[in-house]
């Protein structure tokens, strides 16, 4: 059967720093969209956790590990701009 995808089931951001956070906690980049050249949105398939993380996120009440936050943040990159 096929899964049809609507845009409520998603989460986009144009903020690399809280897509790299979600993905430092488990969330997967489901689509990068690139067709504005001047910013990109990154978009992560959304569950019932996914707004207190980004709220805590905001709030400023997350921690990450430095070194795995960094390699994140330079796969992200790297998928951005070399595919």
């Amino acid at each position: 059967m096929t899964e049809i995808l609507q845009e409520k089931d998603f989460f986009g951001t144009t903020d690399i720093n809280l897509h790299a956070t979600l993905r430092y906690y488990g969330y997967h980049t489901e689509a990068i969209d690139k067709n504005d050249v001047s910013r990109a949105i990154f978009y992560t398939k959304r569950d019932g956790a996914l707004d207190g993380l980004i709220q805590k996120y905001f709030a400023h009440e997350l921690m990450v590990e430095p070194l795995a936050f960094a390699t994140l943040l330079k796969e992200i990159k790297t998928r951005l701009y070399h595919s």
